[in-house]
């Protein structure tokens, strides 16, 4: 069979979906990071990148980082910039659902292709080194005493760090629309203003604020998860009598307008990738806690956590 031939048999099994695309070469992937440089879907969307090329699954990985809107500007840029692109991902995450509901924007994630939940990861509340305060009750107690005098800093509106400042606020009898929350365009300027002693509280997923922890230019006073995060001396919320349990899952979507073929090979990339070292390394070291879900129970699972959001949004005061 001569060569050119061979090739447009390949490519038509392909398109019938009988041989996926992933196995005519490894692709050149587009990575789309709606957030800027340093922050959560940064650091998710370059490990994963790093793990589709170590693992074979792509030859390249370029990035695109555009932040803004909790994700919508990266949204709107990667629908009307990668219309039928195969090869093309964009990071996002439970945040992004947040900022669509509050803000509103002229796009949706109805017009991407869902791909993967990848992990999910809790958050932490820290105090600057110099703060005043040195517990979670010192910030209930002046947060009962004056709700706009707590400055909380973090991601951008609706991200999981603002529900919870507006859940905390709820549960200690605060009403949620005065709490006082100063949003970020991406983790590396929340870490500034919390360094700087802009900000009250700061809120993020812990890996973002480890280092600083660590090294003690931060002082940790609670994380959200149920129950302590595994090698992390730090309590709960609900250790502290704050009944607040929130998780921040983070994932992936393909471009608008692929197939279902092209689709199905993006996940088996992604499935791939998740295997690697690099992908398991990079999960061990951020405290990720592994989530993955693909095809139709991921697109369930958005839904279902978009409705799961908009409701305690709303209890909140945030909507």
């Amino acid at each position: 069979m001569r060569r050119d031939t061979f090739l447009k048999s390949l490519a038509a099994l392909a398109a019938t979906g009988a041989f996926p695309l992933s196995a005519l070469a490894a692709a050149n992937v587009k990575m789309m990071i709606p957030a800027n440089p340093g922050g959560g879907w940064d650091t998710t969307g370059r490990a994963l990148g790093k793990a589709l090329t170590d693992s074979g699954a792509a030859s390249t990985v370029s990035y695109d980082n555009k932040g803004g809107a909790a994700g919508a500007l990266g949204l709107a840029q990667f629908i009307n910039g990668s219309k039928g692109d195969p090869n093309a991902l964009m990071v996002m995450g439970a945040v992004m659902l947040g900022g669509l509901i509050t803000g509103k924007p002229p796009v949706s994630l109805s017009q991407v292709t869902p791909i993967a939940r990848l992990t999910s990861e809790y958050n932490v509340f820290v105090l600057p080194a110099n703060s005043p305060f040195k517990t979670m009750a010192d910030v209930v107690a002046q947060l009962k005493k004056d709700p706009g005098s707590v400055k909380w800093g973090g991601g951008s509106r609706g991200s999981t760090e603002h529900i919870a400042a507006a859940m905390i606020a709820r549960e200690v009898g605060v009403d949620p629309s005065k709490i006082n929350y100063v949003a970020f365009r991406g983790g590396g300027e929340a870490t500034a203003a919390i360094l700087g002693g802009n900000v009250t509280v700061g809120g993020s997923g812990y890996s973002e604020f480890a280092e600083y922890i660590n090294t003690g230019k931060m002082k940790a006073l609670a994380v959200t998860s149920d129950t302590r995060l595994k090698g992390v001396n730090v309590p709960t919320l609900k250790e502290q009598g704050i009944n607040v349990v929130i998780g921040n899952w983070r994932g992936v979507y393909g471009a608008p307008g692929i197939s279902a073929a092209e689709r199905q090979a993006l996940t088996e990339m992604i499935l791939k990738a998740v295997k690697s070292k690099s992908w398991m390394e990079a999960s061990e070291k951020n405290n990720w806690t592994p989530a993955l879900l693909t095809g139709a129970a991921f697109d369930k699972f958005v839904d279902d956590d978009m409705a799961s959001l908009r409701a305690t949004m709303v209890k909140s005061g945030m909507v």
